[in-house]
């Protein structure tokens, strides 16, 4: 991409009719912790009554689709088991096409991985004693090492071994905690080497999964990770809205690499109910509805302020990102964002 151009898209209607289909992801999204993102309820219902299908798609293998539904009836947001489509189910679905039926299949993980492995006829197991014929790992508050150690020993026979997301970090009620990720690299340092195949986010069987669930024929992808959702929807060539409620921060966002950059920006979900335009670049930097903003010998500056919060934040980003492709690889490591507090009122 040049200097002069950006990934950010320009739609004329409304992302919900613009749109089939809204996989969201859940954390940083939809709810943070036991507590839905202010609004969110409401958009998502605004959502489908303009005839958008959602689907919600998570990374965590812990929990089955229906005790995830049941959470989000909770929090006030119309769901049952179908409308979910885990990391464990896409992985559950890679361990059958390598398996015969009936097959025993060592768990690293819990109740949501040995589900998915019996909707496939497969049998859960949690001993390498056991003989398993394949590996499945995902992420569960009960793995320890004993079950790590389990799996070691069974992958080292040569089974195949398929991790459900390789996510570093989870978020928890009391801050961040290692994520299957971490775990993953524990067991692939004991067996050097890693899975055969990886289902979550940003690879492709998650996706897979969640289309052969829920027809559709032009999907969003809406998430609030650049190394996720975004890279997951750049992977599958599908247009992608990044909300800013989750773990990615400003800078984050602006020294964001090809991969990493999403087709839309909002604050909030709210950006789901509204048309979007891409900024423009004129010679004196990135404009759209009132902001103007560039960078100058690496540093971001706000010239002139709109009133659309959205607006700013995709002006900044597409500013950073174009003078970061006209600049040397180290470039988005120099951007300098001081002085940025207070800017936007969304924040």
């Amino acid at each position: 991409m040049s200097a002069q151009d950006t990934p950010l898209k320009s739609s004329a209607e409304p992302l919900v009719t613009a749109y089939d289909c809204a996989m969201l992801d859940l954390d940083g999204v939809v709810y943070v912790g036991q507590h839905a993102v202010d609004g969110v309820p409401e958009v998502l219902s605004d959502a489908r009554r303009h005839g958008m299908t959602l689907a919600f798609v998570t990374n965590n293998a812990a929990r089955t689709p229906g005790s995830v539904a049941q959470h989000l009836t909770e929090l006030g947001i119309e769901a049952d088991s179908d409308d979910v489509v885990t990391s464990a189910q896409a992985a559950a679905r890679e361990v059958a096409a390598r398996v015969d039926p009936g097959a025993k299949v060592l768990v690293v993980g819990g109740e949501g991985l040995e589900d998915a492995l019996k909707a496939h006829d497969l049998i859960p197991v949690s001993s390498a004693d056991d003989d398993p014929v394949a590996v499945v790992q995902g992420f569960h508050p009960c793995v320890g090492w004993k079950l790590l150690a389990e799996g070691a020993y069974a992958i080292r026979t040569g089974v195949p071994w398929v991790a459900s997301n390789l996510d570093l970090t989870v978020p928890t009620a009391r801050g961040i905690a290692p994520g299957n990720g971490t775990l993953v690299r524990a067991v692939a340092t004991a067996v050097g080497r890693d899975p055969d195949v990886v289902a979550g986010k940003p690879f492709r069987p998650l996706f897979d999964e969640t289309v052969r669930r829920i027809a559709s024929t032009r999907p969003l992808v809406v998430g609030d990770r650049l190394d996720t959702d975004i890279e997951g929807a750049v992977t599958v060539g599908v247009d992608s809205l990044l909300v800013m409620t989750g773990v990615t921060d400003l800078a984050a966002l602006c020294r964001a690499g090809d991969r990493h950059r999403p087709s839309y920006l909002a604050w909030t979900l709210d950006g789901l109910l509204r048309p979007h335009q891409a900024p423009s670049m004129s010679s004196h930097g990135w404009q759209l509805d009132g902001w103007l903003v560039r960078v100058d010998d690496g540093r971001l500056e706000i010239l002139d302020r709109g009133t659309e919060d959205d607006a700013g934040l995709a002006a900044a980003a597409a500013a950073c990102w174009g003078w970061a492709d006209g600049s040397d690889e180290d470039a988005p490591a120099r951007l300098d964002l001081t002085g940025l507090d207070g800017v936007w009122h969304s924040k």
